[in-house]
Order: C-alpha cells, then structure tokens, then sequence
C-alpha cells in the first residue's frame, strides 16, 4: 500500500478531510536511491529448509509485475511476460495479489493505477477488470486507490476504495456494487456509515470482513449488512495497514513506518506480541501485509527495504527471505518495493 499524492474526493468532515491529506502527503516518500551494488551472493543466504510450506506470490509493485516463488527460492511463475498483455490493456503498480478461491485467479488491484484485474493463471491473460486505468473517481465503474482485492467464495470482488473512504463489494458478472459500507466521500471513523480512509477488507471465515482505517488506527469487524461487531484502535501503531484475524482470534497487522512494526492484539486491543527493531538489518521499512504461515511463522513484504522475510515469533530472528536488504532490482532474485504476498493453498488450481 503506497498511498500517493492523488487529491482526495471531497469530504463532508473537514477536519478528516485535512488529516486525510496529512497522511496522504507523508506516505508518497519513497525510498533513497540504492547504493552501488556491491559484489556478492545473488539471494540472501537466510532461506531455512521447511520455513515456507507453499509457493509465494509476491506483488513486485515498481517492477509492475507479480511473480511465484518456490520455498527454495525459484522463480516459476511471473506476469507479465512479452506479450502476455492484449491490445489496450494496462498493469502497472500492482498492490496486492491474492489466489483466488475459484482456483484459477489471481487476483490484483493496482492501486495507483485505480483498476482490478483477474488474471487467469494457466493462461497468463487479464479476463476481468473494474476500474479505468490511469483514472481515479467515484462515478459507477471508477475507483479511486483500490487497496486489497480479494475475490469472495461466491465470486463477487471486494475491496478497500482508499480514497473514496468506502468498501465495496462487486458482483463480477455485472460488475455492480452488490454492497457498500461507508458513505463515497466521508473519511470519518463511524462505522458502518463511514470510514477514515480504509486500506484493509480481509474476510472471515464466517462471512464477515476485517477492516482497517488509517485514520484513528482503527480495526473493526463488519458484516455486508452492515453491522459492527467491534472496533478497536490497534496500540502503538502509526500507520495501520491490512489487518488479518488469526485461527485463535486475535488480530495480526503491521505499521507501514520507518521504523516499522508487526503487531499482534486482541480484539479488545491488547498488544500479545510485537516487533519492532529500530535499527540494522532486522528493522523494517514500510512493510504493509503480514500474514501468519500454518507453521505459525510470520511472513511480510518489507517494502522499502525490497523483500520478503519470515520471522519466527518465538525467536524475532528472520529465517527466511527473498531479496536483498536496500537494494532493489529486476533479476537475479532481487525485488523493487514489493507491496503483497499470498501463500499458495495445497490443493490450488486442483480442479
């Protein structure tokens, strides 16, 4: 999640309206240029056998492409290749790419370019798109900053519409908002009636989605109908970013900040565990998804310092990692700000 310096819609709350713009302009720096290359192995040497229990895909943002890596590190999966991309077709800054559960999609937003897309796995080819690229509003079929695209069981696409301060769900046939949570243009936290600025739409095992505002820190539980289960301010966090539930309940997010944080709380917004270095190679920079490995790993893209690291939370140690700390690049298993991870399911693409 790279939030830019595109104007927000106008907002009712005009002290949301001015905090919104405060947290737009901070989050636009982007990272030093790297240092010359130094010469050396081509992969960090931290890749622990048995740490990644399936490929990962990784959304590789300023390199515009998504790719698949296998626990060894391989790459065997990249979109798009020359001429993966039809006539009039974009991609460009992909956000987040999550498998889809149709086992065939990957799904991504591409925030900056405000658009959605499907792209078929087998066949490396964009089948569905919401969105305008290069066009950011709120009229029907715009979007504006779509964070977090995730596809529902029953295909409908829903997503974080940053700027426009709403969740929407989009029924992918008809391309109709099937449901919306917060009111287009209202960046205030009142959920369900609004949002300060949402960046996160997880679902739930039981049909509802997790939200997270930037605004406030907040983290909430909703249904599609509407109703607030919980909210809660997540402790010490600057700049929340993607909030996923964890198996016991308790909720795993990160602070996309320099330094940065992983953070996991209740729900009652109790810090059960954290880390945050200040410095050296364990710090992180910006990172804006973690997600929590069936091994009980942490994994996260740590953006600013292009890769993508597991962490073991018994131990803080990082044992596991593709990229380089601060150097960023296109081959030889380097990564340019990657921005989302998914872990491939077992049976993905089975059927």
């Amino acid at each position: 999640m790279l939030v830019s310096l595109i104007a927000l819609p106008a907002c009712s709350n005009s002290k949301a309206s001015s905090s919104s713009q405060k947290i737009v302009q901070q989050a636009e720096e982007l990272p030093p240029a790297s240092a010359t290359p130094q010469p050396g192995p081509t992969l960090s040497p931290t890749a622990l056998p048995g740490v990644l229990p399936g490929n990962l895909l990784i959304a590789d943002r300023a390199n515009n492409r998504v790719i698949e890596v296998t626990p060894d590190r391989k790459l065997v999966w990249e979109f798009p290749r020359p001429g993966d991309l039809q006539p009039g077709q974009h991609f460009r800054w992909p956000d987040d790419a999550f498998y889809a559960p149709d086992g065939k999609s990957i799904v991504v937003n591409e925030e900056e370019s405000h658009a959605i897309v499907l792209i078929d796995y087998a066949t490396r080819r964009i089948v569905w798109q919401y969105g305008v690229s290069e066009r950011h509003g709120f009229a029907k079929g715009y979007l504006n900053g779509p964070d977090d695209a995730y596809m529902w069981p029953d295909g409908s696409i829903g997503v974080a519409d940053i700027r426009n301060c709403r969740l929407i769900l989009i029924d992918q046939a008809s391309k109709a908002i099937k449901n919306q949570l917060g009111r287009t243009g209202y960046c205030a936290h009142n959920p369900p009636k609004s949002f300060g600025l949402p960046n996160g739409d997880t679902p739930l095992d039981n049909g509802h989605v997790l939200t997270t505002e930037i605004l406030g820190s907040w983290v909430s539980e909703l249904g599609w109908d509407g109703t607030l289960y919980w909210t809660v301010r997540a402790p010490g966090i600057r700049y929340p970013s993607d909030a996923q539930m964890l198996p016991d309940g308790n909720i795993l997010l990160v602070d996309y900040s320099r330094p940065g944080q992983i953070l996991i709380m209740t729900r009652q917004g109790t810090p059960v565990w954290r880390y945050a270095p200040r410095s050296g190679p364990a710090m992180l920079d910006h990172p804006s998804l973690a997600i929590e490995l069936s091994n009980g790993l942490i994994a996260l893209n740590d953006d600013f310092r292009n890769r993508v690291i597991v962490i073991d939370p018994t131990t803080d140690k990082i044992v596991w990692q593709y990229g380089i700390n601060d150097r960023r690049g296109r081959t030889d298993g380097l990564l340019f700000i990657p921005d989302g991870i998914d872990i491939k399911p077992v049976d993905w693409g089975a059927g």
